[in-house]
């Protein structure tokens, strides 16, 4: 009765793909040259696409990472239609982007700033500022001719206005604060004092006062070249004795965020060395012909060209490049070393005696499966990230997409072809290094050196394979029994829900966003100013602009009522200060009941709202009133103790839900929502590229493992890794924002990886018991996967080094992926699926039902030596040996070869068989004779033929 495969396997796209690649690598290892030779020119070709690298990089910090035609940039082009700047008459609060400016904070050395010494200095400073001048040309900037103006003067500092008022006078003042009344007006000295203690509204004392020197805004490049020479000389100005001085322009963010590129390109350096040495180091075996350091070397060649030509290409057909791309080499890398490893495993496993095609038409099909399983999760989980509204996400999955695309061409092109040239030198026995003949044993009277330089080419005499490593001895004799023992299995699932515990509770600890400090190096002046200005002025967050949209009756008293409600609710929220609220249409009013106006009449509204205006000037810019209709206006809130990401998010999100809920139309605007608009969909947008992915990976795995279950195992590791990095990450200080989000866009892709190669390898074996098929699946590939994460890990670990947070926070949720999938692949899921391997049941079920068939057919011939054979003489390649457990024939060598009479009586009827080396006999039914155990009937299914043999060897 022929052996069938259990209807529970799924290998219609996996067998022909396996077949297919098993005919494309004889093509390659009949031509090595022209696939050798051919990566390499397109890699020269492509590869000059560098040459536009720098007219391709594109770093803007609002344009790549925040969201694509967010509400925020949909809300300022709206205040910018409505609402046009007015350089004559600056206002601050007014902007519709951050400004230009340039800014310091000075922090007293002792308890307080509000001392006549530290103004001293800090008027020295202003003194100094006002003072540069750059040259452009033959024209010399100054920041007079520069500055934002009001009234024809260049905005003052009000605090040191009050000190010059005030002269020695100035510390027995008692300040109120944050309105300090001067003149005619009440000063807002919020924004200018920080760090205070107060006592009702006196201010006792203060640590802090922050500057700013706002620029006009008409003429970019003449505002940078003074601001440059502002960063260029200020700094040699800083050596006062009685404060700290911090420093910062609103060009130092992107500034910085772009100087960030240099830090990495050194590191990549470092980290391809490691590359290799780890490569070569895995790959170095002490027999000169099978060592593997030139296939190492070329292995780490082939990733390098995989970045060459992929970059190459994308800078050729014009896609941006940004920082976050930076981060892909390093990754590139690991993965290009991953396949590497997996194909020098299954290159190992092939007949050294076989032609060297033939042996890459095997190894293709063994591990092709495997890398483009691997490589199709990886790169559809990339394409899918461009989904994402972030340019920089956009980018990053593009250019990485891209390259392991090239890494898995050129794996099998370029290293396939490697591995041929390398095959002919070791079928020739040539040395690895000098390429000449050597013995395979060693002359007697050599020396242990002579023998360990100059003698090679060893394999194993029964697989005719070559010799195993002592790593994949340690998976199959000690790691994997270890593994399988019921109470390790136990402890195991104890780990398990213990990762997934600290997991969960991790996810709850997530914080959303980044911070834009986190975009400058840990020693940039930008950082330290950051840090002086969320210590000292975080309790005065930004005055947050209410603009009525669209013709609105404002005379009318039903609309004004529903308008008040409105504003009510905008107060009553909890970061809102209810006392600081500027309105033009509260001062409309109020001019309109001093002037007994009855403004609920149309005509009188608006006739005298044009000489309200002349009054007051600084409402001109919050009405749009033209052609006798007012199509917009806006008011003005102040919020309070806006110090933290939640912080920022909560307010973005109550702000415009209460407006939203208001019945008159409402929007809320300042600079800084376009960043925070980020929180809006940070978190939505992964949750859908996660859940879009993993439903591709299943799909993919469906289709390409061919068992069902397996392929759910492969599901469920995605989701398992993917919730230990979002919680381990939260424990870790990594809040989920554009730059992790990009990671946990790879983790889907990697956390396929190792437990893909694990699951195929288990369903592919021929074991009958699920151990059985955990311990081949470990020991064919627990090394590989091993080295791989090692690779991977290794390619990162520099950027732990790297003084910028996007490179570190690549290194942290790397490593996190690459240590949970590494966990995953050679621990938890191998266990599961000697608990779920409800296909090895059909299996042994139908075993069972052959077995009685069997001793059905042999019954009165258990000690006949007869063999009965239903086979063709076909090729032995393409059959399989389903074999479960090694017999011993009476010289006790084991019974895989012409020593054993059993197999060897088989193979005197098959010349086939005969010229096997790998013959494994099954069991079936055992029975017991004085303490020996023995073999009531054997069989071997070859070709779909049954053989029954009737002998009793001792059973191991």
């Amino acid at each position: 009765m022929p052996v069938t495969m259990p209807g529970c396997n799924t290998d219609c796209v996996e067998k022909p793909i396996s077949i297919g690649f098993q005919k494309f690598g004889r093509f390659v290892g009949s031509n090595p040259w022209w696939f050798f030779l051919s990566p390499l020119l397109i890699s020269a070709v492509l590869g000059s696409g560098f040459y536009f690298l720098e007219d391709r990089e594109a770093n803007d910090i609002e344009e790549q990472f925040t969201p694509v035609n967010g509400p925020a940039k949909l809300e300022r082009q709206f205040v910018q239609q409505n609402f046009p700047l007015n350089d004559s008459v600056f206002s601050n609060q007014r902007l519709h982007t951050d400004g230009v400016y340039a800014t310091f904070i000075a922090v007293s050395r002792s308890t307080s700033i509000l001392t006549a010494a530290a103004f001293k200095e800090i008027l020295s400073l202003d003194g100094k500022v006002r003072a540069l001048n750059v040259s452009a040309g033959s024209e010399v900037l100054t920041f007079d001719g520069l500055c934002a103006r009001r009234y024809k003067k260049c905005i003052p500092n009000r605090v040191l206005d009050v000190y010059n008022y005030y002269g020695d006078l100035f510390e027995q003042t008692e300040l109120t604060f944050p309105f300090f009344p001067f003149g005619f007006t009440h000063l807002f000295l919020g924004y200018s004092v920080g760090g205070v203690r107060v006592n009702s509204t006196v201010l006792k004392s203060a640590r802090a006062i922050r500057l700013f020197y706002f620029l006009k805004e008409d003429n970019r490049s003449r505002t940078d070249l003074w601001l440059n020479e502002f960063l260029r000389v200020f700094p040699s100005n800083l050596s006062p004795r009685f404060i700290k001085v911090t420093y910062s322009t609103s060009l130092s963010r992107q500034v910085e965020f772009e100087a960030n590129t240099k830090d990495v390109i050194p590191l990549f350096s470092i980290t391809y060395v490691i590359a290799i040495a780890f490569s070569i180091l895995s790959c170095l075996r002490f027999d000169c012909v099978r060592n593997k350091v030139w296939v190492a070397t070329f292995g780490v060649l082939s990733a390098g060209l995989a970045v060459l030509s992929s970059f190459g290409m994308m800078l050729h057909i014009g896609v941006p490049f940004v920082m976050t791309v930076a981060n892909s080499p390093f990754l590139i890398l690991g993965i290009g070393v991953d396949d590497m490893f997996i194909l020098i495993s299954c290159w190992q496993q092939t007949n050294v005696h076989d032609q060297v095609e033939d042996r890459l038409a095997d190894t293709y099909k063994e591990a092709a499966i495997s890398i483009t399983i691997t490589t199709l999760t990886d790169v559809l989980a990339f394409y899918i990230g461009l989904m994402t509204p972030f340019r920089s996400v956009r980018s990053f999955c593009l250019y990485t997409s891209t390259s392991i695309l090239f890494c898995y061409i050129y794996s099998v092109t370029f290293f396939g072809a490697f591995l041929v040239l390398n095959g002919r030198r070791e079928s020739r026995n040539h040395h690895w290094l000098t390429c000449k003949e050597v013995p395979e044993e060693c002359p007697i009277g050599q020396s242990k050196w002579y023998e360990l330089c100059c003698v090679g080419g060893a394999y194993d005499p029964h697989t005719g394979s070559e010799e195993i490593q002592p790593m994949n001895h340690f998976f199959k004799r000690y790691y994997a029994p270890f593994l399988t023992k019921p109470w390790t299995k136990r402890c195991v699932i104890l780990l398990y829900m213990i990762y997934l515990a600290v997991s969960i509770y991790g996810c709850f600890q997530i914080k959303e966003g980044i911070d834009l400090r986190n975009l400058a190096a840990d020693d940039s002046y930008v950082v330290k100013y950051y840090d002086d200005e969320k210590t000292y002025f975080s309790e005065y967050g930004p005055n947050i602009m209410v603009i009525i949209r669209g013709e609105f009756s404002y005379w009318d008293e039903k609309n004004m009522s529903d308008l008040e409600s409105c504003v009510e609710n905008f107060k009553n929220l909890s970061f809102i200060e209810k006392d600081i609220f500027t309105s033009w249409i509260k001062s409309y009013k109020y001019y309109g009941h001093h002037t007994k106006l009855n403004l609920s009449a149309e005509h009188i509204f608006k006739d005298n709202l044009r000489k309200f205006l002349r009054f007051y000037s600084d409402f001109r810019q919050d009405i749009n009133f033209t052609n006798n209709s007012i199509h917009a206006s806006r008011f003005f809130i102040q919020t309070v103790n806006i110090s933290t990401a939640i912080d920022e998010m909560n307010m973005l999100n109550k702000l415009r839900d209460t407006a939203q809920r208001c019945p008159v139309p409402l929007l809320v605007y300042h600079p800084t929502f376009i960043y925070h608009d980020q929180y809006a969909v940070i978190v939505s947008n992964t949750i859908q590229n996660i859940a879009v992915t993993t439903a591709v990976m299943l799909f993919i795995s469906l289709m390409l493992i061919p068992n069902p279950l397996c392929s759910l195992w492969v599901t469920f590791s995605i989701a398992s890794v993917i919730v230990g990095v979002t919680g381990f990450m939260a424990l870790w200080d990594v809040n989920l924002d554009t730059i992790s989000m990009i990671i946990l866009v790879v983790c889907i892709g990697f956390s396929v990886d190792f437990s893909a190669h694990i699951s195929y390898a288990f369903v592919s074996s021929k074991k009958p018991t699920a151990n059985e098929k955990a311990v081949e699946a470990l020991f064919s590939l627990g090394y590989p996967i091993l080295q791989g994460a090692v690779s991977t890990i290794l390619g990162v670990v520099v950027l732990s080094a790297s003084k910028n947070y996007i490179f570190r926070t690549f290194f942290k949720i790397m490593f996190l992926v690459i240590f949970f999938g590494l966990f995953h692949g050679i621990t938890f899921i191998p266990v599961f699926l000697t608990f779920f391997d409800m296909c090895s049941l059909t299996w042994s079920t139908k075993i069972n039902k052959d077995k009685q068939g069997l001793e059905d057919q042999d019954t009165g011939n258990s000690h006949s030596n007869n063999i009965q054979s239903k086979t063709k003489q076909t090729d032995l390649k393409e059959k399989q040996i389903y074999y479960n457990h090694t017999f011993l024939s009476d010289n006790n060598k084991p019974c895989y070869s012409k020593s054993c009479p059993a197999i060897w009586s088989l193979a005197g009827n098959n010349e086939h068989l005969q010229n096997s080396q790998m013959c494994m006999i099954s069991t079936i039914p055992m029975f017991t004779v004085d303490s020996q155990t023995y073999a009531v009937h054997m069989y071997a299914a070859y070709d779909n033929a049954m053989f029954t043999i009737n002998s009793p060897p001792k059973w191991i």
